[in-house]
């Protein structure tokens, strides 16, 4: 069974739901954040939204979902970069 690593936790491939890229920004309310994508970031955000940080969610289930957050979106494209040469 092909298995996927994304820093310290493995995964079975055929188990994965959903794999994504986002960015997390804060909702303007209290301290909560949600999820965009970096396309909504690129082209529509225009500095008006403050970002939290990047990252890559994988989704198993409904009830099990996993974050793997970055600082800055280059650390988040050497993720992205390590899990696409697994998946090749």
């Amino acid at each position: 069974m092909k298995q996927l690593m994304i820093e310290d936790k493995v995964f079975n491939l055929k188990d994965i739901k959903q794999l994504y890229p986002a960015v997390i920004i804060k909702t303007g309310y209290e301290e909560e954040t949600t999820e965009m994508s970096l396309e909504w970031i690129d082209h529509e955000a225009k500095d008006r939204v403050e970002i939290v940080g990047y990252g890559l969610f994988v989704v198993i289930c409904e009830d099990e979902k996993y974050r793997f957050v970055k600082k800055t979106r280059e650390e988040l494209e050497v993720l992205i970069q390590n899990v696409a040469k697994q998946v090749k």
